[in-house]
Parts: structure tokens; C-alpha cells; sequence
């Protein structure tokens, strides 16, 4: 679960990212859910986009891929999205975030 900081965080590097999945009239399938599983791997902070075609909304799209990757939901506007996902091992880690205060 991210903080309101740690978002905000995430939502000024996500500015100058490309979008890098459209979701089009498919919707979310298992082939949409490889392609963010295999991005979100690499880059741990990725920007979807959803088309005009698409069956939902993308407050939906995004809903359901994060629970299908065990993503978070960082912020969604318009037809965008963004979703965020610490890569498991420290080492292919490219993205610090904010602590936690406790």
C-alpha cells in the first residue's frame, strides 16, 4: 500500500514516461496481463493508456490488471493510467521510494 507521498512521488517520474500499452477492444485478457506482468518486471513504474474501443473504463483497466499483477494504482486520468510494482530483489530495484514513517 503506497502513502499519499510516495503517489505523489510516482506521479512526477510517471510525467515523462511514454505510454507503453493501449488496451484497446480486447480489454483486459491474459495476453494484456503477460504484457504489464513483463513490463512492470523491468521497469517497476509503468503508463497504460485505454481506447476509445475498449469495453471499459480505465479506472476499471486498471483495477483489474493491478489485481492480476499484485500492482499498485498510482494515479488514473482520462483514459491513462498508472501502475506501480517493486521489483522482488533489491538489486533490479531502479526506484527509491519515499519512507514510510512509522
Amino acid at each position: 500500500m503506497l502513502t499519499s507521498k510516495q503517489r505523489a512521488q510516482l506521479r512526477g517520474m510517471a510525467n515523462s514516461y511514454e505510454t507503453i500499452l493501449q488496451i484497446g477492444k480486447d480489454g483486459v485478457n491474459d495476453q494484456t496481463v503477460r504484457h504489464v506482468e513483463e513490463a512492470i518486471s523491468v521497469r517497476e513504474l509503468i503508463k497504460c493508456s485505454v481506447l476509445e474501443t475498449a469495453p471499459l473504463s480505465a479506472r476499471e483497466a486498471a483495477d483489474a490488471l493491478s489485481e492480476k499483477t499484485h500492482a499498485d494504482v498510482v494515479q488514473v486520468i482520462g483514459r491513462r493510467f498508472i501502475l506501480y510494482r517493486e521489483a522482488p530483489k533489491a538489486e533490479n530495484r531502479k526506484i527509491v521510494l519515499v519512507k514510510k514513517k512509522k
